[in-house]
């Protein structure tokens, strides 16, 4: 199955911060666009089952995405969508794929149910570092615009200790960070701001 922990940590940063990281290390010049379109039910059941749905656009590519708790971060359940499977879902005709919609059907959760939220889109900078990938994010969403510096690692202990140092090292302020889904929903309805993952 086309499935993969993901352990990650988060900080969101001032513009001031974000160019900081950017210049000092050797990130590359050009920002990958990818832009996350988001999916719920009317009654938020995958935040209830502490879940969460998107298409990611990247590089022409479409992947469907569902992310669920794990003891260790969080699982991601993958299906690749052609550009016309994925403007179906973006239009709320929904086509069932492989491995998502079986971890969808586990929960109870009917692909007729969903409904397509919006979309959240990022300027992405990621660099290979002393063991971990150090990520810098520019997002925008409806009005609103953030930056933040994500750290991919593979294991917790590498993960918090690096993000510790990377925040030290720049003097950067340990922030509570949402995840981008809470972001963003917290951004379009002006009331949800426990929404648990990304």
């Amino acid at each position: 199955m086309a499935q993969e922990i993901e352990i990650e940590y988060k900080n969101l940063l001032t513009k001031d911060e974000f160019e900081r990281v950017l210049y000092s290390l050797p990130f590359p010049n050009d920002a990958q666009t990818q832009t996350n379109h988001y999916f719920e039910t009317a009654d938020f059941t995958l935040k209830k089952n502490g879940c969460a749905l998107r298409i990611r656009e990247k590089n022409n590519t479409f992947t469907l995405t569902l992310k669920e708790p794990n003891d260790t971060g969080l699982l991601e359940t993958h299906d690749t969508l052609t550009i016309q499977e994925a403007n179906q879902w973006i239009n709320e005709d929904y086509i069932a794929k492989k491995y998502t919609s079986m971890q969808l059907e586990n929960k109870g959760i009917n692909l007729d149910d969903l409904k397509y939220f919006g979309s959240l889109t990022t300027k992405r900078r990621e660099l290979n570092y002393q063991g971990v990938l150090l990520v810098l994010d520019y997002s925008t969403y409806g009005d609103t615009s953030d930056y933040e510096l994500e750290l991919e690692a593979a294991s917790e202990e590498l993960g918090i200790k690096m993000m510790q140092d990377t925040l030290d090292k720049f003097n950067i302020k340990r922030r509570h960070t949402p995840n981008k889904i809470q972001r963003f929903f917290s951004s379009k309805l002006n009331n949800d701001s426990n929404y648990s993952v990304e």
